[in-house]
């Protein structure tokens, strides 16, 4: 592996938020003759394949057995919408409905989404509609209890993300929710200290903003007003 791959590996895992790397000492063979024959020197498949697309990442997903997130799900939630989206939307992970359904937000927070799409489109004279854009989760699979994903779960699933990112190439992403927002961005902060300024996702500009979960609780009135100002800032930055 030449320097150039080395330091494309090392830039994949830190936009995923992984920090140490660690060096495997290899095992002593204390017989070199009963040693068995070294294995074939195979190259690392690469992070993000020449060509990649939607169709290639979730082929390579396939029935992902890959972290503890797999013992209860029914079926992997990958992502819909056009695959040529110029604004992509990442949420924390499936639910129930999606769960059972394998889309995303297709439950009352995903019928909020849809709502806040459609009608703040309309209102600002922007034709588009739900279909239009792309949506997608950190992690695939529903977490127990719709607990909040583990690190190792996000990382482990980052890299289909981060792929799916590259792939689809939008404009601009809306993080909806603090878990999306630190996926991305590798950061501990919340959303009310994130949202109302643009970050970056790599080259990509990243707007954040409340996950629609969050807004369904009637008291949050003033974050309701808050996120539909951060969905008419990015729709009008991707469509104007």
């Amino acid at each position: 592996m030449n320097r150039d791959q080395l330091r494309g590996y090392l830039s994949f895992y830190r936009d995923l938020g992984v920090k140490d790397i660690y060096k495997r000492t290899p095992e002593r063979v204390p017989d070199v003759a009963a040693a068995p024959r070294a294995a074939p020197n195979v190259p690392l498949p690469p992070l993000e394949p020449d060509g990649d697309s939607l169709l290639q990442i979730r082929e390579d997903i396939g029935d992902c057995r890959r972290c503890r997130l797999c013992e209860a799900r029914s079926k992997i939630v990958f992502g819909s919408g056009d695959e040529h989206a110029r604004l992509v939307f990442v949420g924390e992970g499936p639910g129930a409905d999606e769960d059972a359904q394998g889309l995303p937000f297709v439950g009352r927070a995903g019928q909020l989404l849809t709502q806040m799409i459609d009608n703040t489109a309309s209102k600002e004279g922007i034709p588009i509609s739900r279909a239009d854009v792309y949506i997608c989760n950190v992690v695939k699979c529903r977490p127990p209890e719709n607990r909040t994903p583990q690190p190792d779960e996000m990382e482990m699933c980052g890299q289909f993300l981060a792929r799916q990112l590259v792939a689809i190439q939008p404009k601009a992403i809306c993080a909806l929710g603090s878990t999306a927002a630190k996926a991305l961005l590798a950061t501990k902060d919340g959303v009310t200290r994130l949202r109302n300024r643009w970050h970056k996702w790599r080259d990509i500009p990243v707007i954040v903003t409340y996950h629609p979960s969050y807004l369904l609780r009637a008291y949050n009135v003033e974050a309701k007003r808050e996120a539909w100002e951060d969905l008419k800032k990015v729709l009008h930055f991707v469509y104007d």
